[in-house]
């Protein structure tokens, strides 16, 4: 079992930015690929980025591609999100989700096997 907890969102004015975390608990953080998702008011939950096990392959959606960036600290069992130029748009709930398994293909969203209770993300024009 993995207990994820976003933290890190807020209002912010359009071009600013913010840095969401994601910490975990309990089984090997290392084991997993972390993904972030959002879901505005009235749509469906979105990709926004993953990151394999080691971090060293990311994917991103188009639509926040060179604005937003994905790491991650094993040590610290962490996974964050730098948004940078966020926009009104960029409006959301934010989540946080995991996925247990060795490779480094993208998954799907139904096979994130935890998600966090997500942080909400306003942007102001």
């Amino acid at each position: 079992q993995v207990h994820l907890v976003e933290s890190g969102g807020g209002f912010v004015q359009a071009g600013g930015s913010l840095r969401l975390s994601c910490a975990a608990s309990g089984r090997t953080f290392s084991s997993y690929g972390m993904g972030w998702f959002r879901q505005a008011p009235g749509k469906e939950r979105e990709f926004v980025a993953h990151i394999s096990r080691s971090g060293g392959t990311t994917y991103y959606a188009d639509s926040v591609k060179s604005r937003f960036t994905i790491s991650r600290d094993n040590a610290k069992s962490t996974v964050y999100l730098y948004m940078n130029s966020l926009k009104p748009e960029d409006t959301a709930v934010y989540y946080c989700a995991a996925r247990q398994y060795s490779g480094i293909n993208l998954p799907q969203i139904n096979e994130y096997d935890y998600w966090g209770q997500g942080t909400q993300v306003t942007v102001s024009s």
